[in-house]
C-alpha cells in the first residue's frame, strides 16, 4: 500500500486504489483507516481521498541519516560538485530500479530537477547501467524482461542490446545515459566497488546544450577520481 502511494504522488479515491491493487473494497477501506490513524496515510477534508502520510517521510529520512555510505560519501560528493558544477547523484540499486540517496544540485540556471528518494528504471540511467555491468549477462537476463520500458524515445528497450552495451561499460569503467531517461540530458555514472557486485553508484548529469567534448572528458575524470576516493573511505563497510 505504501509503495503504491509512493509511486503515485497526490491523493487518490478508494475506487482508484482498489482498481490498482485489486483488494476487496471492505478490506481496503479498513487498511486505509488503520494507516490514517497511525499517520502513514493522509486524507483530504472529505476523508474520501488518500495519499502518503508524514510518518513515511520520517522513516525514509531515518534510512538516509543512518546510512554509513551516505555519510562517508558527503565530502566526495561535495568535491565532485565543485569540480564539475553539475548535478551529482549517489544512488542504490533496488531490484530493477535505482533510488537516489543523495544529490548535489547544479550551479547553473539550466539544470535537472532531482530529489532524494526518487526511483528510476535501472536500464535507462547511467547509474543503473554502471551497476548492472557488475553482474553477469545471465544475471541481467534473469533480472530484466526481454522488452524494457521506453522512458524516452532514446531508451534502449531491447535487453540483448543493453547487455551488449554493458560489455562496453565494463571495458570503459563508466556508463552513459544519452537522453534515455530525460530528453535534453546526458548522464555519466560509475559504480562504487566497496562490495561485489556493487550496489551504489555516482553520476553526473549535464544538459546536452552545455556538453562539449572537453567538458565530457573533465566530467569522466572527476567521476573516476570520486570513485577512487569513495573506494577508500568505504573499504570496510
Amino acid at each position: 500500500m505504501l509503495e503504491h502511494f509512493a509511486a503515485r504522488p497526490g491523493l487518490h479515491s478508494l475506487a482508484d486504489i482498489q482498481h490498482d491493487l485489486g483488494l476487496p473494497k471492505s478490506s481496503l477501506y479498513m487498511l486505509l483507516r488503520t494507516l490514517v490513524n497511525l499517520g502513514w496515510v493522509e486524507t483530504d477534508a472529505t476523508g474520501t481521498r488518500y495519499g502518503i502520510g508524514v510518518r513515511a517521510l520520517l522513516v525514509g529520512s531515518s534510512y538516509i541519516d543512518g546510512d554509513e555510505v551516505v555519510a562517508a560519501a558527503r565530502p566526495t560528493l561535495d568535491r565532485l560538485s565543485e569540480d564539475t558544477t553539475e548535478t551529482i547523484h549517489l544512488a542504490r540499486m533496488d531490484g530493477t530500479s535505482v533510488v537516489y540517496l543523495a544529490t548535489r544540485q547544479s550551479r547553473h540556471h539550466l539544470r535537472p530537477f532531482t530529489r532524494v528518494g526518487r526511483r528510476l528504471p535501472v536500464h535507462s540511467t547511467a547509474l543503473g547501467k554502471a551497476l548492472l555491468a557488475g553482474h553477469s549477462d545471465e544475471e541481467v537476463r534473469a533480472l530484466l524482461p526481454r522488452r524494457l520500458e521506453a522512458v524516452t524515445e532514446h531508451t534502449v528497450t531491447d535487453r540483448e542490446r543493453l547487455i551488449e552495451e554493458l560489455a562496453v561499460v565494463r571495458e570503459k569503467g563508466y556508463a552513459e545515459d544519452r537522453e534515455e531517461n530525460t530528453l535534453g540530458l546526458r548522464c555519466f555514472g560509475v559504480a562504487v566497488p566497496y562490495r561485489t557486485p556493487a550496489r551504489d553508484a555516482v553520476s553526473c548529469s549535464v544538459p546536452v546544450a552545455r556538453l562539449t567534448e572537453e567538458r565530457e572528458e573533465l566530467i569522466k575524470a572527476a567521476l573516476f577520481a570520486a570513485r577512487d576516493r569513495l573506494s577508500v573511505v568505504t573499504r570496510r563497510m
